[in-house]
């Protein structure tokens, strides 16, 4: 049975990876992105069940009426892919305060717009999958990334919170997590000149290993874009779908980690409850 996909940021990456995907099997395409052209191709090749706009997902006003005219105009969409993204490559004290709100714009406020733009048109129809494109780095860190991170642990907390607020309404959100690929967003990233303070330590090292090859790319784009369509073919909605050995071995690492250090304060933390009120600490 086909299906009809809402894209944004499908002009590189895994969003023109899975639109053409989508469109070589027959389903219908709503792909959004910066440069409509770059898409032109796609459009003779595959007639109208590829439908595409212009949508820069940091404009709010623009992220409602072009959703608003997808449903209109293709009647059903049964998932949006919240895919656009960007991201500044430099350590803390780099990066120009113009780049950090790019970041946070983009990846961030843009992401909630998307999926605040959609909410409405799933409730009426009663059903649809959202999948945000996030990666490891949103329950792990790297030196060099901490604005991506900013953005992408914020938006995996946001839509856990919406993951529950919407389940009661037949619609579901999976967080999608790729680890490195080599997709072209390396090449995309912004950078800014390096301080030497910071070059001598962890975020040169990771520069490093990034211009040596040492930080290898290790997942293959078409499998990752298989992955998350036959989630959705499968009916599955798990709230997050890790992709890829980096993502795994990262994250439970991190996740493990987290919680080693979070026992360690377990006294403290229940030494400042309330003591005329009986409260649970829960499971130890």
């Amino acid at each position: 049975m086909t299906k009809t996909w809402f894209v944004t940021g499908s002009s590189s990456g895994f969003g023109r990876l899975l639109t053409e995907r989508l469109l070589e099997r027959g389903d219908r395409v709503a792909a959004t992105l910066r440069r409509p052209e770059v898409l032109d191709e796609l459009r003779e090749a595959h007639g109208d069940r590829l439908w595409v706009r212009l949508l820069d997902v940091t404009d709010a006003e623009q992220a409602r009426t072009v959703m608003a005219e997808a449903f209109t105009d293709l009647g059903t969409i049964d998932v949006v892919v919240n895919n656009a993204g960007f991201a500044v490559f430099a350590a803390v004290e780099e990066a120009r305060d113009e780049q950090i709100r790019q970041v946070i714009d983009t990846n961030l406020v843009g992401s909630i717009s998307v999926i605040r733009a959609a909410l409405p048109h799933l409730r009426a129809q009663g059903h649809g999958h959202l999948l945000q494109v996030s990666t490891a780095g949103g329950q792990t860190t790297y030196p060099n990334f901490s604005y991506y991170h900013a953005s992408k642990w914020g938006i995996e907390g946001f839509c856990e919170t919406v993951a529950q607020e919407i389940e009661p309404f037949g619609i579901g959100l999976t967080i999608v997590e790729p680890g490195a690929a080599p997709t072209g967003f390396g090449s995309a990233l912004a950078t800014a000149p390096i301080m030497p303070e910071y070059d001598a330590g962890p975020a040169g090292d990771t520069r490093r290993a990034i211009a040596d090859g040492t930080f290898a790319l290790v997942n293959d784009p078409e499998k990752v874009v298989r992955a998350m369509v036959d989630l959705v073919d499968g009916g599955k909605r798990p709230l997050r779908l890790p992709l890829g050995p980096d993502t795994y071995r990262d994250v439970r690492a991190s996740l493990v980690a987290r919680l080693a250090e979070h026992d360690a304060h377990r006294d403290t933390a229940l030494a400042v409850a309330r003591e005329d009120l009986a409260v649970s600490e829960g499971a130890a």
